[in-house]
């Protein structure tokens, strides 16, 4: 079994993006690829068949393998709930909450688990792409490390480490990381891919040339800035920070509050890819905009500690003014359980045990509880047809779900309306992926749609990415690095 694992001279380098573009490049040479993540930490997750939850990143990169994702790409996972813990997930279900220090220490025992999970994606196919997590350079977490050299030494994978030329000192990056690399964490990496970069590539070939004399490391390639990695769901909400609020002087503005736990914003990327559509994520210390048509009350991992924080940033007082004017009210997740009357953690599920009154917006109230929820989910919206899951905990009850927003198969929760219709939530995340429910969903709110199918607007991004990657990486030698026989490479 041939495997190969991406990791980076930080966060945010570029890692999932470039794991995906390899997994559909190989994908696409007829080659049955598998994605591979030890250990994940983002608030941006994704369900799985097999009914438990992954990063959305390795759901991405099973799509560019085009295979469905299991929870076996991703056998852990940790959602950041305080700015010291985390819920940890372990091959798709809640197991508990770590403080940063605890889990520090009881992460080396996950180590079977996950060379488990490893061994059994290398039986499923012909190659297996790994991502690491931050960097093998933070030698203070090296003891117990699972997401990076731990792994990769337990399990016999060979290593490229990726530097973003874009973040600049890229050299210093990579020849630092040699320096203090211990020698057999060193000997695993097999070359350096540098990503990310503007301008004519010449200029940087002295560079290259250098990092390879202070690494002893193979160059593997130079990749461009990649244009079509827009397109795809972002892994983490840093990314929000960076990206501009859209055009001006279009038909409809929704302004999204970027939470202190924000999660799973990725559900608004094809509302940003719409024509006549202004998304708008508001930092903290900004008014939510007062032309905004829409606002969207996101998820979160934390709902009354980010009821708190929305009402400590004053936007609860924006809102209120947003609907006397008029304007409309989508709440996802945590977002719809904050619109309620009240929100409470008896047992302390996301954090302090308490309760808080909700924003009155809609009649409903919820109640957390420590049986996660997470199931795939269908029916339809404005007339028209969805797909989506719900990943939740709390059960939601009141008179509001008399009048449902959605009317979903099964068991799914079909969300509340306001009287007057104006007011909007439920627990579906994935809603706007299907063009049918986006172009009605904005019609009712006066704006046209494309009507695209964002999951074929992501999946052309893929192909295009794997172009970029064929043209600019030495595939032959990635592959022979990761052990494909030649025919393959």
């Amino acid at each position: 079994m041939a495997a190969l694992m991406l990791q980076g001279c930080g966060s945010d380098v570029g890692k999932s993006v470039l794991t995906a573009g390899l997994c559909r490049l190989f994908a696409n040479r007829g080659l049955r690829v598998r994605p591979f993540k030890p250990q994940n930490m983002s608030n941006n997750a994704a369900v799985t068949a097999d009914g438990g939850e992954i990063g959305r990143a390795q759901a991405l990169q099973a799509l560019a393998c085009r295979t469905p994702p299991t929870l076996d790409m991703n056998p852990v996972l940790l959602k950041p709930q305080s700015d010291v813990g985390a819920q940890v997930i372990v091959r798709g279900r809640m197991v508990g909450t770590h403080s940063a220090r605890g889990y520090q220490g009881a992460r080396a025992d996950l180590l079977p688990l996950v060379l488990e999970s490893f061994r059994s994606l290398e039986a499923a196919g012909d190659l297996v792409i790994v991502e690491g997590a931050g960097s093998p350079a933070e030698t203070n977490l090296r003891a117990g490390d699972i997401a990076n050299m731990g792994f990769a030494l337990a399990a016999g994978v060979p290593v490229v480490l990726v530097g973003d030329i874009d973040r600049g000192h890229v050299i210093a990056a990579l020849a630092g990381a040699k320096a203090v690399l211990a020698a057999a964490d060193a000997a695993q990496i097999r070359g350096f891919i540098i990503n990310k970069f503007r301008g004519d590539p010449a200029l940087f070939d002295q560079g290259r040339r250098d990092i390879e004399a202070f690494t002893g490391w193979s160059d593997l390639g130079l990749v461009p800035w990649l244009a079509a990695a827009a397109r795809l769901p972002a892994e983490d909400a840093v990314v929000l920070q960076d990206t501009p609020g859209g055009a001006g002087g279009r038909r409809l503005k929704i302004a999204v509050p970027m939470l202190s736990r924000i999660a799973n914003f990725d559900d608004f990327d094809p509302l940003r890819q719409e024509p006549e559509v202004e998304l708008v994520f508001v930092p903290p210390g900004r008014a939510l905009p007062g032309n905004a048509d829409l606002v969207i009350l996101p998820g979160t991992k934390a709902t009354l500690t980010d009821l708190a924080f929305l009402r400590a940033q004053g936007w609860d007082v924006d809102l209120a003014a947003h609907v006397r004017r008029g304007g409309a009210v989508l709440g996802v997740c945590g977002g719809y359980q904050m619109l309620g009357t009240n929100v409470a953690d008896p047992g302390g599920i996301e954090g302090p045990a308490g309760e808080a009154a909700g924003l009155g917006l809609l009649d409903v109230r919820t109640t957390l509880t420590d049986d996660k929820l997470l199931r795939p989910v269908a029916g339809r919206g404005f007339g028209q047809s969805l797909e989506g899951y719900e990943m939740h905990v709390g059960r939601t009850d009141g008179p509001g779900l008399a009048r449902p927003f959605l009317d979903l198969e099964g068991e799914g929760s079909p969300g509340a309306t306001s009287a007057d219709g104006r007011v909007m939530g439920c627990y579906v995340h994935g809603l706007f992926q299907a063009g049918g429910f986006r172009r009605a969903f904005l019609a009712a709110l006066g704006a046209g749609s494309s009507g695209l199918d964002h999951g074929a607007v992501v999946d052309q991004a893929l192909d295009e990415i794997a172009e970029g990657l064929e043209r600019s990486l030495d595939i032959p030698t990635l592959a022979r690095i990761a052990g494909l026989k030649a025919q393959a490479a």
